[in-house]
């Protein structure tokens, strides 16, 4: 088997959305500007858990380093995306893919990674709050935040190794708008009965695993919540996850469509093209409106920063 270090290619040429010249003008002013707002809604979501003292929670600790994986695995596509729509034809070096390929799995693997200790942390706070600040102290939060980054980046390194030590034949067009594992494993000489193989097996480590820990934990979570006789409790332990629930099921919703949806004869690359579209682009954008907006704290949190600024400007 050829060295991955040893391909014929040099470059790979992304085919993107469309060839039309008008839509792709049209399409980069629109993701322009869902990518400005999404990188300011993560960093202003970051300050915001930095600056307030009710925010320093494990919750919101877990918070602002999704919005950091968010603005970076959203920087790591879509600037390419938006430089394709404005060049005729849309290559990427391949180094360039290699790193792109790399760094889109290790952030991605982090998002599953940090969710899931997010559902951790709503299950201890619901289902053992005796034991919350003993269980989630600083320290824990600190290991389990770092524990996930290393374990990102081990997997992101065997996901690159693994796939580019295929030898690479035949066409070096990428059908999609960024170096993604699917359309990449098309490209190497293997039978289609290995690459869903490995595909399976590098989405197994990337989500499965995060997936049924989270299940777990909302099972366990549910459960407790349902033995509350208030309405009123159960209401308040219900608005407690319902963000975090929300942008569970959007990440892997759209995660689940791409890696492990049925070949039943549709045009499936478009399709995983706007799965992809969504948890790369507006996925990064719509996590801090959901906690913005469902999450009493964060609002408030808001709310007093805006009257603060307001008082500074009128002084």
């Amino acid at each position: 088997m050829d060295s991955w270090n040893q391909t014929k290619f040099d470059q790979f040429i992304l085919t993107g959305l469309t060839n039309d010249q008008v839509l792709r003008v049209f399409l980069f002013v629109v993701f322009l500007i869902i990518y400005i707002f999404s990188f300011m809604s993560n960093f202003g979501m970051i300050l915001l858990i930095k600056m307030h003292h009710n925010l320093q929670t494990p919750m919101y600790f877990f918070l602002g380093n999704l919005s950091f994986v968010d603005m970076c695995y959203s920087s790591t596509i879509t600037p390419k995306m938006l430089s394709g729509f404005l060049m005729e034809q849309n290559s990427i070096s391949f180094v360039e893919c290699v790193m792109q390929m790399s760094l889109f799995a290790m952030f991605a693997t982090s998002e599953c990674f940090l969710v899931t200790a997010m559902a951790y942390d709503r299950y201890v706070a619901i289902c053992r709050p005796l034991f919350y600040h003993k269980l989630m102290d600083s320290a824990t939060c600190w290991w389990m935040v770092t524990g996930a980054y290393l374990s990102s980046l081990l997997a992101s390194v065997s996901h690159t190794v693994t796939i580019f030590n295929f030898p690479l034949c035949g066409t070096n067009k990428i059908n999609h708008f960024y170096c993604d594992i699917p359309p990449l494993l098309k490209l190497t000489c293997v039978n289609s009965s290995l690459r869903k193989t490995v595909v399976f097996s590098l989405s197994l480590v990337m989500g499965i695993i995060s997936f049924f820990v989270i299940l777990m934990s909302y099972v366990s979570i549910i459960s407790s919540i349902l033995d509350i006789k208030s309405t009123e409790g159960r209401s308040k332990a219900f608005s407690t996850c319902g963000s975090h629930l929300t942008v569970v099921i959007l990440f892997y919703g759209s995660v689940f469509c791409i890696y492990f949806r049925p070949s039943i004869g549709l045009d499936l690359e478009s399709i995983d093209k706007f799965f992809s579209i969504f948890y790369t682009v507006a996925s990064p954008l719509l996590n801090p409106l959901i906690y913005s907006f469902k999450n009493v704290e964060v609002k408030r949190a808001m709310i007093n920063a805006y009257v603060q600024k307001r008082k500074v400007s009128s002084e």
